[in-house]
């Protein structure tokens, strides 16, 4: 089956990203990688947005008024069982529950030239629209998508303790809370709100939950919060979001994140900096296991077999078609927080060093996750 135009751009670039941003990685030393990545400027502080700015549609990758051209609305297509090597869109409503989502999207400003992209960086702008046709598509049953543009960190504020880096996050953080505010004013109360993010996306997600969510009527309104791939220590952090993980696959009003390996399964670089960072309460994360959550139950912890993969997208070899392919691979926790999808599966050259799939977190349980979200969001509904 072949997939639309727009998820082969989006793996393209993803190919893009790794050989420009973690190929050193595997050959040169985390040094060497800060040297080619981590800003040499100093901080510029970012002044601070007009008080209406997130009013303006161009302020939105993705906008309700919006629909045809919303990079959150993409589809894969689908091959028609009547008519033979015919495709037709998948039906972005299916049988969900109304919701609206908020989705926060992921790094996808490479340079060093800046601590914070500028949203006039065409490159980085353009990447941001292509990772939402293949990281948000998964929510795409709601009636209203929310994902603004935000003057994100730059890739390299995530290998340095440098000072600069807390600053460029605690920029990008601020435009993020704005436009959450924006959100919040313009979407119905009575309509279930989920909110989504990947890697940087996800950081800012938690931090939304614990600083301006969290023992406020907005905490009400959330049936979940997808943080992936970003670690969280079931210790240290997750009792700062006032929200507990999802415990099965019915529950409302909770928290849902993985980090994505295949066997051989080489996380250290991942956990090192993991463990050496305070949690949200401030305490040493060291000891501390990683929330996991299992897309294939959606449960927290435990394993799935491939038979309960309803659908992962998969590019073929040379990018010009793809397939949602059910079955492709399993889910198993580790008691570390990492979770396991069996063998490394082919999915491209974006795989990082230690197999892990980050960059193939949403895209490995497509299916699974687009059916996640709509039963918690019938929970909360039956909840009221």
């Amino acid at each position: 089956m072949k997939l639309a135009r727009g998820f082969l751009y989006i793996i393209a670039f993803l190919t893009f990203l790794v050989i420009a941003a973690f190929f050193l990685l595997r050959i040169y030393s985390e040094e060497l990688s800060e040297f080619a990545f981590v800003p040499t400027t100093p901080f510029e502080e970012q002044e601070p947005l007009a008080a209406n700015a997130y009013a303006a549609p161009e302020m939105w990758f993705s906008y309700p008024p919006f629909y045809q051209g919303d990079p959150a609305r993409w589809w894969p297509e689908i091959e028609s069982e009547a008519d033979e090597g015919q495709t037709s869109p998948a039906d972005p409503a299916g049988n969900s529950p109304p919701f609206n989502v908020f989705f926060i999207h992921p790094t996808s400003y490479l340079e060093k030239e800046h601590w914070n992209a500028s949203l006039d960086d065409e490159t980085s702008q353009e990447r941001a629209r292509l990772f939402l046709k293949g990281m948000a598509s998964p929510f795409n049953g709601a009636g209203e998508i929310w994902a603004p543009r935000y003057r994100q960190a730059a890739f390299g504020a995530f290998l340095t303790d440098e000072p600069q880096a807390d600053e460029a996050l605690d920029a990008a953080y601020r435009d993020v809370e704005q436009a959450f505010e924006e959100f919040l004013s313009k979407t119905d109360p009575e309509v279930p709100v989920i909110l989504a993010g990947h890697s940087q996306g996800a950081l800012h997600l938690l931090r939304l939950l614990r600083s301006r969510i969290k023992g406020t009527p907005v905490q009400n309104r959330i049936a979940a919060a997808y943080a992936i791939g970003w670690p969280i220590s079931l210790d240290h952090d997750l009792p700062a979001l006032g929200m507990p993980a999802c415990s099965g696959p019915d529950q409302q009003g909770c928290v849902i994140s993985w980090l994505s390996f295949a066997d051989p399964a080489e996380p250290g670089q991942m956990l090192k900096r993991f463990e050496e960072s305070p949690g949200f309460d401030g305490e040493p994360r060291k000891g501390s296991a990683i929330l996991c959550s299992n897309p294939l139950t959606g449960g927290m912890g435990g394993s799935a077999p491939e038979s309960a993969n309803l659908g992962t997208l998969v590019p073929n070899l040379d990018m010009t078609s793809g397939e949602l392919v059910p079955g492709a691979v399993p889910a198993t926790c580790r008691e570390d927080g990492i979770l396991i999808v069996g063998e490394p599966p082919e999915l491209g050259p974006a795989v990082l060093p230690g197999n892990n799939y980050h960059v193939y977190d949403i895209p490995l349980f497509w299916a699974n996750l687009k059916q996640d979200v709509g039963r918690r969001a019938q929970a909360w509904i039956a909840a009221q």
